[in-house]
């Protein structure tokens, strides 16, 4: 079955568990299994706060926009109580998202049937167009047979992994595999491409398209491109066969991840320095047993003693089993093997080509080569300072070994601690949840005239309890996106924090209004809707301007913030890492809001891959920022600010070797790239040699020794298949913007209006609706980069140190 691009580009995945994100967490991750998309290759005066008072929430009446305080947005995070009172427990069943087809459980089906039969309306649309305005709608139509299975796909795939109830995960299991069944259906047909390629050979057409409508309109043609439609039909079934079998290996390749040894066992006399109550909690008849692929293992490298037992670990922990290996060899054959019937050069020519920036493989090694130059002097400094501490500790030593790394990294970073400070005020006194939430929501109103209001939830509409939700209110728009927060630990709850855009931006156009008419007055136990506008948007939010409708984006963060028990007096406090982890998927989320495009494929964070981390990570330098944490930052009993020393402080030790990880990112986007080349298909293929001579080439540290294999725990392989260089590239851009635009914070202008609307006007508006070097080149005013290609790319390589960073 051979994927339609009609429908391509609408499954790319809007769950954004980024590099950044998952390299976050100190456990390895365990990927669920994953949304098998159409294409292989597709994959934004503060003042400061009072003293803290007591709740004064009131519940708004139905249907009104919440007009709760700053205030109150504090108090529903930090206090439990306060959020049960703002709760509607009066109204009925507004349904899970306030759509109103999924009141109980079995609405997934009947949504599922109701969007199906709309699907296929817009399909019958687009193959029987045939004059010239039929012609000029076609990528309208194809964006709304998109936005069609989104709205079904994104939601089902979103409460099938977070839904705590095990009967809701299968009906929304169920919706999901129907809609899938029929987006199969519409892989075999080549009349819709045919029919966008008859649109786009009309000058008649293309010339009277938007610049975001031509631009949906060429994402839609390499989609239909990269996906072999135009292949005889025995290539075509041998795509589908090799897609299938990519899609198998790739999970099982995540699944079956494992060490060659599943337990370091020493002596506990060999491991001194190591965390007595982590290490009483794996002892048995005086061993310690250590998992292989453990936070534990990874904190022995850091405070063991024994250099000998470190060696011991270390190999361990370096060394994939020979099976997770295999199959990531395997992977990387099949998916050259698709390429090169798709007609491309390789994988990584056939992924960069679409929705990238780098375009080609060519191009990345070129930011990656200038990156790894930028960098490298800091990097051999700080291995040398490693080496300088080993050898006050054993002045005949004649090298740093790999496994002496993280040892003597430690032994720099504890030395930096003031002995003052070592029993200081801890750092998370001044950052409770509710505060952390009430700085952002006044950063995005001092930066883009947004604010975050709670808003009461009815009956239904949330999947737990502990989901707040918040409205975004523009000071120009009103109500522009609906925002869920679902961010305290569950058990039953994935562990890694996570932006999902539950339905994306997009126009209704009024022939679309007159079709859903009739569906206004319900019956044969179809929901009844008070509007046109309601029934077509499910009955969830939407917004009217003049005569512009569009629906509103709904968005949902995951994190997993330990909730204070109630025997404590205190809020949830997060630590300063928590406070960027939080910022950075804020940042995902403003993107999501900020780029209110009229075509869904083109909405939000889906803009090219390589610069969908920027507004994230550049959330982060917001994060950091003294100008900005004076305005929000206060312990939660005095109520006193930060003493941002602490933190500059904390930072400086987080970063003392930061030019060192990043050599190491530099290495594993290398690493992809070669993967991905032509070199998977060569008899000798061997990935352990690939990325052992990538070491030698570009590590200022010690290079793995023989007989190890890391790469077979490289899972990003699975999903960021040549496209991991994307983490690197956008923080690259993030400093750049961050320096240029907001000047690095200098005389508050972190804080500045005019540097807020400039970002947003030059690029977060757009989403992927317009070149996104063009968006860079405005909004960074550097003409070099508006042609894109590989200077461009070199360019931004060059700019990499991260040296300029706040503290």
């Amino acid at each position: 079955m051979v994927p339609s691009a009609a429908v391509l580009s609408a499954l790319r995945p809007r769950r954004w568990v980024c590099p950044s994100c998952v390299l976050r967490r100190a456990t390895p991750v365990r990927s669920t299994k994953q949304r098998r998309w159409l294409s292989v290759a597709s994959q934004q005066e503060l003042q400061s706060p009072p003293p803290r008072a007591a709740p004064s929430i009131r519940v708004q009446g139905k249907g009104a926009l919440n007009t709760a305080s700053d205030a109150d947005l504090r108090d529903i995070f930090d206090n439990p109580q306060a959020w049960k009172g703002f709760t509607d427990h009066s109204s009925p069943n507004s349904g899970l998202f306030r759509n109103r087809y999924l009141s109980r459980p079995e609405g997934f089906i009947e949504f599922a049937h109701i969007s199906l039969a709309r699907a296929q309306s817009v399909v019958d649309k687009v193959l029987r167009a045939s004059t010239l305005e039929e012609y000029r709608a076609v990528v309208r139509d194809l964006d709304r047979l998109s936005d069609i299975l989104c709205r079904v796909l994104d939601m089902t795939d979103f409460v099938r992994v977070t839904h705590p109830d095990r009967y809701t995960q299968e009906m929304a299991s169920a919706a999901y595999e129907k809609m899938y069944e029929y987006m199969n259906q519409l892989n075999t047909m080549t009349g819709l491409s045919d029919q966008l390629d008859k649109a786009l050979g009309n000058p008649d057409v293309t010339s009277s398209w938007s610049e975001e409508e031509n631009m949906v309109a060429e994402v839609l043609r390499l989609d239909f491109a990269k996906s072999a439609v135009s292949l005889p039909q025995a290539a075509r079934d041998r795509f589908v066969s090799l897609s299938s079998e990519i899609s198998r290996v790739s999970t099982d390749f995540i699944q079956d991840m494992a060490p060659e040894q599943s337990y370091v066992s020493l002596p506990s006399s060999r491991l001194r320095g190591m965390d007595p109550v982590e290490a009483r909690s794996l002892t048995s008849r005086g061993m310690i047993h250590i998992p292989t692929l453990s936070s534990a293992a990874a904190s022995a490298l850091r405070t063991v003693q024994d250099e000998e037992a470190r060696k011991f670990i270390y190999y361990a922990s370096r060394t994939a089993s020979s099976r997770s290996v295999e199959q990531l060899e395997t992977l990387m054959r099949l998916r050259g093997e698709l390429a090169t019937l798709s007609g491309f050069e390789s994988y990584g020519h056939l992924a960069l080509r679409d929705r990238m920036m780098a375009k080609t493989p060519e191009a990345v090694v070129q930011f990656l080569q200038a990156l790894a130059t930028n960098n490298r002097p800091r990097a051999q400094a700080e291995t040398a300072s490693q080496f300088q501490q080993k050898l006050l500790q054993h002045p005949k030593a004649y090298r740093l070994d790999p496994w002496d790394k993280d040892f003597y990294a430690e032994t720099i970073r504890r030395s930096m601690i003031p002995t003052a400070q070592r029993h200081s005020d801890s750092l998370s006194s001044y950052f409770s949840l509710g505060v952390v939430i009430q700085g952002i929501s006044r950063i995005l109103t001092r930066l883009y005239g947004i604010k975050l209001v709670p808003r009461e939830t009815t009956v239904g509409e949330t999947w737990h309890p502990d989901v707040r939700r918040l409205d975004v209110v523009s000071d120009t728009d009103g109500h522009i996106a609906v925002l869920y927060c679902d961010l305290f630990y569950r058990p039953d709850k994935s562990p890694n924090p996570a932006h999902f855009t539950l339905r994306c931006s997009r126009e209704i156009f009024e022939p679309e209004l007159a079709e859903v008419g009739a569906q206004v007055q319900g019956g044969q136990g179809m929901p009844r809707f008070e509007s046109p506008e309601l029934a077509a948007t499910d009955g969830m939010a939407f917004s009217r301007k003049g005569k512009v409708v569009k629906q509103l984006p709904t968005i949902a963060l995951i994190c997993d913030f330990q909730q204070a028990s109630r025997a404590k007096s205190h809020p949830t406090l997060l630590s300063f890492f928590q406070v960027e982890t939080l910022f950075h998927e804020m940042g995902h989320a403003v993107h999501s809001i900020l780029a209110r495009t009229s075509f869904q494929n083109v909405s939000g964070t889906r803009c090219a891959t390589d610069l969908a981390e920027l507004p994230s990570t550049l959330m982060e330098y917001f994060a950091a920022d003294p100008a900005v944490l004076s305005q929000f930052a206060r312990h939660y009993e005095t109520d006193e600010p930060l003493p941002y020393e602490l933190l500059a402080e904390k930072l400086q030790r987080t970063r003392r070797f930061e030019a060192s990880e990043t050599e190491n990112q530099i290495i594993l986007a290398m690493l992809d790239q070669e993967l991905h080349s032509k070199q998977a298909l060569s008899p000798d293929f061997c990935s352990t040699h690939i990325y052992q001579n990538l070491q030698y080439q570009f590590s200022s540290a010690p290079p793995d020794p023989m007989g190890t294999r890391w790469q077979g725990f490289f899972g990003h392989l699975s999903g960021y298949g040549s496209t991991y260089y994307s983490y690197l590239f956008d923080r690259v851009l993030a400093q750049r913007v961050w320096n240029v635009v907001f000047q690095a914070g200098r005389d508050k202008a972190s804080l500045e209006r005019e540097n807020g609307e400039r970002l947003k006007e030059g690029l977060l508006k757009w989403g992927g609706g317009r070149d996104p070097w063009k968006c860079l080149s405005d909004v960074l005013r550097d003409e070099r980069l508006e042609d894109g290609g590989e200077g461009a790319m070199a360019l931004v390589g060059s700019w990499g140190s991260w040296s300029q960073r706040q503290a």
